[in-house]
């Protein structure tokens, strides 16, 4: 059934976002802290919005390359539920923060060919959950939310002893098409249901999680 394909919209940077993406029906809801990111937010307005997350919605943080010292201050007021590692880190640090912060870790993977399929076999021996993401052009200031996808033929029916999650490129137009090809159970958006850079869309959040159950 389609019905349980569970949604995350990621890269919320205003309140009123919180309320849009229950209303949608998110099932993860994260934020970024990433300077770079048009969706980087500063601890304080992280840590406001997180309160406001109902009971039972998993609220991610995601972070690149981030020191012990920069997940501590995060940790110490923002009440996250899981950690994304959006960066280059090695499976080593994967497990080092699973052990050290005692958080469920989602490892993002990115994908262009199949050259880079055993990479998510060797994450999804230490993380959590996994991110299959599209993976991002050489000269790109981001990790993710560029927009772009992968061939998802690539990944078609393949699975890993974690669950994994499908991102990169997802928009409520094609989003039911990358569930059918891939048979993927969770799903990943950010700049898909935005209306400008860091500025999501209620409504668009709505046609993404409807699509993707479809």
């Amino acid at each position: 059934m389609a019905s349980d394909i569970r949604v995350k919209l990621c890269g919320l940077t205003e309140s009123s976002d919180i309320p849009a993406a229950m209303l949608a029906g998110a099932n993860y809801v994260g934020f970024v802290f990433f300077p770079k990111s048009p969706r980087n937010l500063d601890i304080h307005d992280a840590a406001f919005m997180a309160r406001s997350v109902p009971e039972g919605i998993c609220k991610v943080g995601l972070t690149v390359n981030a020191d012990d010292a920069t997940l501590e201050a995060i940790l110490d007021k923002v009440p996250l539920d899981m950690l994304q590692l959006h960066g280059t880190e090695t499976p080593m640090r994967v497990a080092e923060v699973s052990a050290k912060f005692g958080l469920p870790v989602m490892k993002a993977v990115g994908i262009a060919d199949e050259g880079d399929l055993p990479k998510l076999d060797e994450y999804a021996r230490v993380a959590d959950q996994i991110l299959v993401d599209a993976k991002p052009p050489k000269d790109a200031d981001l990790p993710g939310g560029n927009g772009l996808s992968f061939d998802w033929r690539l990944i078609a029916n393949r699975r890993w002893p974690v669950p994994w999650m499908l991102a990169g490129g997802l928009t409520p137009d094609n989003v039911a098409e990358a569930v059918r090809l891939t048979g993927a159970r969770q799903v990943d958006v950010s700049s898909g249901v935005e209306s400008a850079p860091g500025v999501k869309d209620g409504d668009k959040m709505t046609a993404f999680c409807r699509a993707a159950r479809a």
